[in-house]
């Protein structure tokens, strides 16, 4: 739900208060700086209409909804653009007022200055209830409901000084007979205004600056269609593409929906969902996602995914919830925040008393000078926006570069992790099966392609993997396939099969040896490619040993590079796999991982277990794989990472998603965790001690030494400027860049 009215962390607290409240809520998370609640309910028990009433009985408001996600960001941008025009009017004119007010002041009048104060309250009044009328809406908003808020501090302090102002210059023979002071604060009580508003202008623009992700990422889905009906090619809005129309896509066109390619072939620059700069390779029966950029040739395509269940529509469904989310790290602050507006109003009220009583003359203008300030310096702002800001930014940059943080808990879970688990296949390997090798034997008396063409004729009836493999490897090369006369499957042993008048056997060496085929000058070559991590495959022609072939998942060639550099995290790396232990040492070797962290031999449902384990022993374990397999493993672990390219419920079970495939998105991932959670304690570091220090600045602890006090005006300067700090310092995310080698991670 949008809420409006909200201005500080208290106000957050108030609003997540009443929201729990309602019979049936599971959970409630609100975002100062999306200004949205989370809410997860049971229908049953509660409705969006009890949610909304619960908002307004906390003296908040509901904004419109938009139904769609573009219509959605371009109504938050115009609403933002009206407020900052808005906030830049007021506190423009605020400023000009007080400045005139306190050159007034200190101008060398040739008469009493006290005949400037019926002037002086003519040209304050307008801002003290037109600019400022904001802080008395809110205040009155949260007082009505027996609550505080930033506004309450604003709206007494400035009164306060507004008012005695109006008391000495309507009443000055009430404020002589009671002794008090004769002087007026009303350039005090409207540059506080200005101030204030200029903080919330600065503020309001960059909470602009930190939504960029969602806004560049609904600007690349393109706004037409080429689409062919009835034979008729023709540009239609992308709104009234439907799921099973044909669409032409031209060299530089974007591709408007997902789908899958019918005719044609090209590359297309993914770059916008995976970071990878590369173009893909496209032919028909591949799937195409919306908003990627073709970039050589022509191609037709069947529409599957359109509007909201496109991939980039889900995508900015994910970043959007990830934004409004919540870290544990602000816990405290939300804590303290609840206490935060009582606590000021009566420390303030407390500092009156004291300098009222004890304080040297003139007393009454020293307790009021640091009543307002008090109020004025204390700032729940700055706590409200140090988390919610940098993750904003910090899940958008993700997005950015193809990786969908879930929300702050998942983005502050990275940090803590210190021990990775891999999958292989999928994950380390590239999860399909290819040819290697094709050794000869001395007895076969054809080529390498003569040898690998008869293979695959004999495959075509298989539905083995290995065969599989075999067969797409001949294709590749274009080689010509002999007819089949006969095939039978082994169980456990191969195939055997008739092609083009030759007996062909392929398969391990038992199956030779049935045949009474002998294996052993093939032996030697097999127990190599095995040990090299490779499934070799006896074959015999005609009676004879003709060689062996060898196939293998074979490793991506970024994998070894991804674990240096999570090595370099300070990570322990393991990898997992069902394989035998030979294949799972080769292929752990090749990519760098030490052989006592390699778990060979576990079966699927084993996974999740050793994920367990590794957590008994004191591990906090992120899990990274992609098959459906993987989905109770990525959900036991502390952080699961799943590599987009993979199944869908491993995705679901997922943390972070990777987009592509590419296994150094879990090390940018890790990354950008590490430093937004450096961010929001850097921010919360200067929240909590702005107020910390200068609270009792503002009290006078420093007048016994230095005979001076905080004037209010600079209180209300430091408060504005404190939580523009907080934003500016979060909007440092969107310089990060993702390291791309294991030295970049230790010599940044």
């Amino acid at each position: 739900l949008p809420v409006t009215g909200m201005t500080c962390a208290s106000c957050v607290r108030r609003v997540e208060r009443a929201l729990t409240k309602v019979p049936g809520v599971e959970s409630v998370a609100v975002n100062l700086a999306t200004e949205r609640a989370t809410i997860a309910y049971y229908p049953g028990a509660a409705s969006v209409t009890d949610l909304r009433a619960a908002v307004e009985r906390a003296g908040y408001g509901i904004a419109q909804e938009p139904t769609d996600a573009g219509d959605g960001a371009d109504h938050a941008a115009e609403e933002r653009a009206r407020e900052i025009k808005n906030l830049r009017l007021k506190f423009g004119v605020s400023l000009a007022v007080g400045a005139i007010l306190m050159g007034a002041m200190f101008i060398p009048w040739p008469f009493d200055h006290a005949r400037l104060f019926p002037l002086m309250f003519l040209l304050a009044t307008p801002v003290q209830f037109w600019a400022g009328w904001q802080f008395y809406r809110g205040a009155w908003a949260a007082g009505r409901h027996g609550s505080t808020n930033m506004n309450t501090l604003v709206a007494v302090g400035t009164t306060a000084a507004y008012g005695y102002s109006v008391l000495v210059t309507f009443f000055p023979a009430i404020v002589a007979r009671l002794g008090l002071q004769p002087a007026v604060y009303y350039e005090s009580a409207v540059i506080i205004i200005a101030l204030i508003l200029l903080g919330r202008y600065l503020e309001a623009r960059a909470k602009g600056q930190t939504s960029e992700a969602i806004k560049k990422l609904l600007g690349l889905a393109p706004k037409t269609a080429r689409v062919i009906r009835d034979g008729v090619e023709q540009d239609l809005p992308l709104e009234q593409v439907v799921a099973g129309d044909l669409l032409r896509v031209r060299p530089g066109d974007k591709v408007p929906v997902d789908g899958v390619v019918v005719e044609g072939r090209s590359a297309i620059d993914e770059s916008m969902l995976t970071g990878e700069s590369i173009p893909v390779e496209k032919t028909p029966g591949v799937q195409v996602i919306g908003a990627t950029i073709n970039k050589t040739g022509s191609f037709t395509f069947r529409a599957t995914k359109v509007g909201k269940d496109t991939a980039l529509a889900q995508i900015v469904t994910l970043v959007e919830q990830a934004q409004g989310s919540k870290a544990p790290i602000q816990r405290l602050a939300d804590v303290i925040s609840g206490y935060f507006v009582p606590a000021i109003l009566a420390l303030s009220v407390l500092t009156f008393a004291a300098w009222f009583a004890f304080g040297p003359d003139p007393r009454f203008t020293l307790a009021l000078q640091t009543f307002i300030a008090v109020l004025i310096i204390a700032c729940p702002c700055a706590l409200g926006l140090a988390t919610p800001t940098a993750i904003m930014v910090g899940t958008g940059k993700g997005a950015e570069v193809g990786i969908l943080i879930r929300g702050g808990e998942a983005l502050e879970g990275a940090h803590k992790v210190n021990a990775i688990v891999l999958d292989k296949t999928g994950t380390i390997t590239r999860g399909k099966p290819t040819v290697t090798d094709v050794v000869l034997d001395d007895a076969f008396g054809g080529t390498r392609d003569e040898l690998l063409a008869l293979a695959a004729a004999a495959e075509q009836g298989s539905e083995h993997p290995l065969g599989e493999a075999i067969v797409e490897r001949a294709r590749e090369q274009g080689l010509p396939f002999a007819p089949v006369e006969s095939f039978d499957s082994v169980t456990g042993r191969g195939i055997s099969a008739v092609v083009g008048g030759r007996a062909v056997l392929l398969g391990n060496a038992a199956l030779l040896r049935d045949w009474s085929v002998p294996t052993s000058e093939l032996t030697a070559t097999a127990d190599a490619l095995a040990r090299a991590g490779k499934t070799p495959m006896y074959m015999a022609v005609d009676g004879q040993p003709a060689g062996v072939l060898a196939v293998a998942d074979t490793v991506k060639p970024e994998s070894r590079e991804a674990v240096a550099s999570l090595r370099a995290l300070g990570l322990d790396v393991w990898m997992l796999t069902g394989d035998n232990r030979a294949t799972a040492a080769a292929i752990a070797e090749q990519v760098g991982i030490a052989p006592e962290f390699v778990l060979a031999e576990v079966l699927p449902g084993e996974k999740a277990d050793k994920i367990a384990e590794l957590q008994g022993r004191g591990k906090t374990v992120a899990m990274v794989g992609d098959g459906v397999n993987d989905a109770p493993a990525l959900a036991r672990a502390d952080l699961g990472v799943a590599i987009g390219t993979g199944a869908d419920v491993a995705v679901e079970a997922s943390d972070i998603t990777l987009v592509g495939g590419d296994l150094r998105g879990v090390v940018s991932g890790i990354a950008l965790s590490r430093r937004t959670i450096s961010v929001i304690r850097q921010n919360l570091f200067w929240a909590f001690a702005y107020n910390v220090v200068l609270i009792p600045v503002a009290m006078g602890v420093l007048y016994p030494f230095t005979g001076q006090l905080l004037n209010p005006v600079l209180a209300a300067a430091a408060m504005a400027m404190s939580s523009v700090s907080v934003v500016t310092n979060s909007l440092r995310l969107r310089g990060w860049t993702a390291p791309k080698t294991a030295r970049e991670i230790t010599h940044p």
